[in-house]
Parts: structure tokens; C-alpha cells; sequence
């Protein structure tokens, strides 16, 4: 903490950059029930800022500006970095998002911890943790399950 007080965090945004920003944010609407913000295109068309509304949260977005360091998971080779989307009714939203166009990359499955969860990936490259609320695990009982993972076999 500094002498001059606490700072306060207003907000977090995810910025997705994007090979095909426009694709992209249909893909999310149809994938994710996306709504679109705005967007600000340059006269040659690449999208320069995008937002968009998932649920409660704003994800940024924008095209690969590669002569700037701004590139996306197309372009470095993959991505380090999951979106985790907690949904009421998950299997229904992971039906969803593959038949927009996503790939699976871990078919949903009950966890150790309490979800419901599986993982897609994006016609860009970004992935999405999709997952859903099935009981209630304290942190003991979490680390005990995830210790007896290590166990088996």
C-alpha cells in the first residue's frame, strides 16, 4: 500500500485481439448471446476497438495490429489464457457455442470441485472454460479430491 492511500479497482476487461474482429464478434453473439456495444472502424475497415456484452461483463476487442506487438492467438501460435463463462444451464451453452462454430477442446464433465465444465475454442483461437454450478465444495474438501487425483494410478 502507498502513502497515498488505498486505490480503488473499478473494473477488470478481458481485450481479445482479434484476426477478423467483425467474424469475431458474430461468432460471440451467436455462440455466447453477445450483445454488441459499439465499435470504432477505420476507413479501410479493420476494427480498431470493438465492446461487447456477455451476460454482466464487457469484453474488448480488437483486430491484429502487428507492426504495434498486437497480435492474436492465429497469429503467435495459440493462446495462454482461458475465459472462464459460468452459466445456469451449461450443457445447453457448450451445444451452443459448438454449433456456432467452436471446437471442442475438453468435453464437459462433472469436476472435482463442484462444476460442471468443458472447454471450446473459437474459430480464432481463444479459449473458453465454459462451466456450471453443481454442488457446493469448501476449500478442504476441493483440495482433498484434487490430492486424491495424484493418488490414483
Amino acid at each position: 500500500m502507498s502513502d497515498k492511500g488505498e486505490q480503488n479497482i473499478h473494473d477488470v476487461y478481458a481485450y481479445l485481439r482479434l484476426h477478423d474482429t467483425k467474424a469475431a464478434i458474430d461468432f460471440y453473439a451467436r455462440a455466447f448471446g453477445a450483445k454488441e456495444l459499439f465499435r470504432l472502424v477505420e476507413p479501410g475497415g479493420k476494427v480498431g476497438h470493438a465492446e461487447v456484452k456477455i451476460g454482466p461483463v464487457t469484453l474488448m476487442l480488437s483486430d491484429e495490429y502487428p507492426e504495434m506487438g498486437i497480435r492474436g492467438p492465429r497469429s503467435i501460435g495459440g493462446t495462454s489464457v482461458s475465459i472462464h463463462i459460468h452459466a445456469s444451464d451449461v450443457d445447453r451453452l457448450f451445444e451452443q457455442a459448438v454449433a456456432a462454430g467452436a471446437t471442442v477442446v475438453r468435453p464437459l464433465q462433472n469436476q472435482f470441485y463442484g462444476e460442471r465444465s468443458g472447454t471450446v475454442r473459437d474459430p480464432f483461437g481463444h479459449e473458453w472454460l465454459l462451466g456450471g454450478h453443481i454442488e457446493d465444495v469448501t476449500p478442504e474438501e476441493m483440495q482433498r479430491r484434487y490430492t486424491e487425483l495424484f493418488n490414483e494410478g
